[in-house]
């Protein structure tokens, strides 16, 4: 837990977002929620998922909280299935008992991969490279795991079923983010001197297809994240990058509420909104990102966490739940604003390593 009166590091500090006292408590929130073992649920009771849990940690690195981050990290580790992958959902346990059983037995590769972006995340924050070779072997077993499924024109399938069959349907907004996890694992391998060229190959065939072949993809253009996931990924950058931002903005964006989840509901959702921002920032549009960030104030709850999302033609909270996720994204978006360095480089993207694009266009 954190320790008493501590304050949030300035970078957390955003006018008309968060005050410090505001920072701090959204943080006690997500420590308040995470197990003695480790684990990160959505919120106690609900179940985790390797990806959300990776983003909470994530978050409580750019808060500072770098012990209860890597208990975090030592979770996956000792919950990484032989294959290299985690399952989809694990359930919270009531009596806080340590379990690999999981509440979804399929495996998906977005949420598999996304470890490399927390564990480049955490050496960033802390320099500590005892913990990044302690971390090596369950980086490499996921990518491994995940490039297993990549298919011949680039773009990843999305899951391995329980019963061990390969998907070879790609998501859009899966194949993005492994492709900001495929250039943190290559940081990863460079920092340590251990170079992976399939790996920068299998990232340069990915982002080809995200950039230049949607048809590979299955059709998900009703949701929000499709839109801008290519963007906060890194594997569109410049003007690309902001031509796609512009394309969809007032089919997503509600004024003063915050960002689509779906079209065409009439639904806020406070995650898809901080993770707009932080692809807004990443285009160099931090006015725009900090008037998103702004216009989900009405999502805080009085304890410092953030409800999901927000149904506005009937003016309710919906779900009814506050998850340590939302409030994850929240903190990240705002320490990327905030210029905090190792948030910066894992989605800022500029010195990460992009990858080899394949010669031919196909």
């Amino acid at each position: 837990m954190s320790s008493p009166g501590r304050t949030a590091p300035e970078h957390l500090v955003l006018d008309g977002v968060l005050t410090a006292d505001q920072a701090a408590a959204t943080v006690a929130g997500i420590l308040a929620a995470q197990r003695a073992d480790g684990a990160i649920p959505w919120f106690r009771g609900h179940h985790l998922d390797p990806w959300d849990h990776t983003e909470a940690a994530m978050a409580l690195d750019a808060a500072g909280e770098h012990e209860a981050a890597e208990r975090a990290y030592d979770w996956l580790v000792r919950h990484q299935n032989d294959d290299g992958s985690w399952y989809a959902a694990y359930a919270d346990r009531e009596d806080g008992v340590d379990t690999r059983e999981p509440q979804d037995a399929s495996r998906e590769t977005n949420f598999v991969a996304y470890l490399a972006v927390g564990v480049w995340h955490h050496h960033l924050s802390t320099g500590d490279d005892a913990f990044l070779d302690r971390m090596w072997p369950a980086v490499y077993a996921a990518v491994e795991f995940v490039l297993r499924l990549q298919q011949p024109g680039g773009e990843i399938g999305w899951k391995r079923e329980a019963s061990g069959e390969a998907v070879a349907d790609a998501l859009l907004t899966g194949s993005s983010s492994i492709h900001q996890a495929l250039r943190c694992a290559l940081a990863i391998a460079e920092y340590r001197g251990d170079p992976q060229p399939d790996w920068e190959l299998a990232a340069g065939a990915l982002g080809h297809a995200i950039r230049r072949h949607p048809e590979r993809f299955l059709d998900k253009s009703r949701y929000s994240m499709d839109w801008y996931y290519p963007v906060l990924g890194g594997a569109l950058t410049g003007a690309e990058a902001k031509a796609r931002i512009e394309e969809r903005w007032e089919e997503f964006v509600v004024p003063d509420l915050g960002v689509r989840c779906v079209l065409p509901n009439p639904w806020v959702t406070g995650g898809e909104s901080c993770e707009l921002a932080l692809a807004l920032w990443a285009t160099g549009e931090s006015d725009r990102a900090l008037e998103i960030l702004r216009s989900i104030g009405h999502l805080r709850a009085d304890n410092g966490m953030y409800w999901t999302g927000y149904v506005f033609d009937d003016r309710q909270v919906w779900p009814v739940e506050q998850t340590t996720w939302t409030a994850g994204s929240l903190l990240l978006a705002v320490a990327a604003l905030g210029g905090d360095e190792a948030t910066g480089t894992v989605f800022g993207g500029l010195t990460l390593p992009s990858g080899l694009e394949p010669d031919c266009c196909g």
